[in-house]
């Protein structure tokens, strides 16, 4: 597939660890568009494992040495900020069947209501089973999770665990 300069694509997620399943989905979208966004969404509702802020700056870590990789932040819908900062398309990576069935549903909505086009990437299989729910319950009974998540990212949840807030 021929990369198209003229296409900006926004991948979007909490990513809330950014696991080695995203960085995949990153690596391998980032040749096909001229732009790639990965885009941080902030639902203040929700308590996240780690704040906006560093997920941002850990996440732009890993992506520094892409260069059509940028990162940013949103607290709308999605479609919203794809349509505020003028993407053509969003980027989603799919692991599983249920994955697909949730993806396709969404991806028919934001066409219906927005006119955004959703474009798929297969998870690599190594990944195929990885969530962040998922390595933040291994990481908190003391598993091992160097296997889903990027070194940098590995120290900090092992941090975080090793040293709950409220914990003195």
């Amino acid at each position: 597939m021929t990369k198209n300069d003229k296409v900006t694509a926004v991948f979007p997620g909490a990513f809330d660890p950014f696991t080695l399943g995203h960085l995949d989905v990153v690596r391998r979208g980032a040749p096909l568009f001229g732009q790639l966004i990965v885009a941080v969404g902030e639902n203040p509702a929700k308590e996240h494992f780690f704040p906006l802020a560093e997920r941002l700056e850990m996440i732009r870590q890993l992506v520094a040495e892409i260069p059509n990789v940028r990162v940013d932040s949103y607290d709308c819908l999605t479609v919203e900020y794809v349509r505020r900062i003028q993407a053509d398309v969003i980027l989603r990576g799919i692991r599983t069947l249920s994955d697909y069935h949730y993806e396709f549903t969404l991806a028919l909505t934001n066409r219906s209501v927005a006119g955004v086009e959703t474009i798929f990437v297969m998870s690599s299989e190594q990944y195929a089973h990885l969530s962040s729910s998922l390595i933040k319950e291994v990481a908190s009974m003391g598993g091992d999770i160097s296997a889903f998540l990027p070194e940098p990212i590995v120290k900090r949840v092992k941090a975080k665990f090793a040293n709950p807030p409220g914990s003195s």
